[in-house]
Parts: C-alpha cells; structure tokens; sequence
C-alpha cells in the first residue's frame, strides 16, 4: 500500500516568517486596502498530476486578487494556454470568481507574499521553500510533472526536491527528467518577455505541449 501523502497546510494570513515581507504586506494594506495583501495560496487540487511554480506574486496581479497569476499580462498568456492543452477549462477573466477552473494542474508560487521590487531575497526564498513549497510538493500523490516559470523557480524547485542544479541546467524547453518526475522549464511568461521578444506564445504553448504529450492527454 502506498504511503498517504504528506500534510500540507498554506501559510496564515499575517505569516510572520520572513519580517522584510511582513512588512511590506501591512504597508500594502495601507495603501491598497481593497487588495488580497496576504500570502497567496495555491490554486488548483493536491491531487493533480501537474503542478506550475513561480516565483513570487505581483503587487497588482496575485497580490491584489488573491490567486497566482491573476490580475496581470503573465496570467493573461498563461490561463490562455492551459486550455488548449487540457490543463483547465472556463473562461479567464482577470478575476477569482470568473469560474475558471485548472483540470489535473495547480499552480503555486515559491515565494508567497509579494516581495518589494519582484524580489525576493535568498534567506525569504528558503524559508518560503523550506516551510511551504516542498511540503506541497510532497503532499500531490499524483505529481508526475513540474513546470518551472523562469530560472529561479527552477532553482528553487530542485532544491526543494533534494536536487542538484548542476545536474539540471535551466533551459527554455527543456524536459528534465528526474527521479520520481519530469521538470519542464520555461521562460516567465511576464509582460517583459513577450515584450522584447524573449518568450512567444508558440515558444510557450510547445512546453505544455510535450508536457501533455509526455503525460498522455488528448483532451
């Protein structure tokens, strides 16, 4: 019989672990008072097979609606693609309660809160990863495939599985296998980067593609 899956419990509201971030939230709350203004929890089941990470919320996108992605142009292509491959279904609509819905996906962040400048600091990434992201990790009992959004939740995600990033170098494209899953990169889908042409839809819908093809979806 396989072992039950972990316990997994998001971070509270007013999570004190990283006081930089503490900080920044309680002055957010002043100045954006209709804003989420707290860790953003993860969106989409633990029973999923896929599982998107981040790096950290935006100020006026997952910051403010209180689910990841949502509120700004990352989300924009991001929700847009998922549906194409099965990941999801619905119509996105910038909002938490559009009725969009992930289908065997869920997307998280390695870093909760919102950190000053899209930033977040090494010493807040570890603790972050080490108090939250490796425990959502380890408690999908389905988890077949990561999806890396940017080199730096790449890195935090092998570190939160014990890896070592020599071994796993990030690249655009890239299906790394590992030991008990596949890790996919990509290029963040931020506005920056379909902007300056570092990142097109066809470059991020071919991720999700091999992903599905890898994971044998044809819906």
């Amino acid at each position: 019989m396989p072992a039950p899956p972990a316990r997994f419990a998001e971070p509270p509201r007013d999570c004190a672990l990283c006081p930089r971030l503490a900080a920044f939230r309680a002055a957010n709350r002043k100045a954006h008072s209709g804003f989420f203004n707290a860790p953003v929890p993860a969106f989409g089941p633990l029973d999923a097979r896929v599982l998107i990470v981040g790096l950290a919320p935006g100020l006026k996108g997952a910051n403010r609606t209180g689910r990841p992605f949502t509120g700004d142009y990352a989300g924009d292509l991001l929700y847009a693609t998922l549906p194409k491959f099965g990941f999801a279904r619905g119509i996105y609509d910038r909002r938490i309660d559009d009725g969009f819905a992930l289908v065997d996906c869920r997307i998280t962040n390695a870093v909760r809160c919102v950190p000053p400048e899209n930033k977040p600091t090494p010493a807040e990434a570890r603790t972050c990863r080490e108090s939250f992201l490796a425990a959502e990790i380890a408690a999908m009992p389905k988890l077949a495939a990561i999806v890396a959004l940017g080199q730096l939740a790449h890195n935090e995600v092998l570190k939160a599985l014990g890896e070592r990033r020599a071994a796993f170098p990030f690249r655009h494209g890239a299906l790394h296998r590992l030991a008990k899953l596949a890790l996919a990169d990509s290029y963040h889908c931020s506005r920056y980067n379909t902007n300056t042409g570092v990142l097109t839809p066809a470059m991020f819908e071919s991720v999700f593609a091999a992903l599905a093809a890898r994971l044998g979806r044809s819906d």
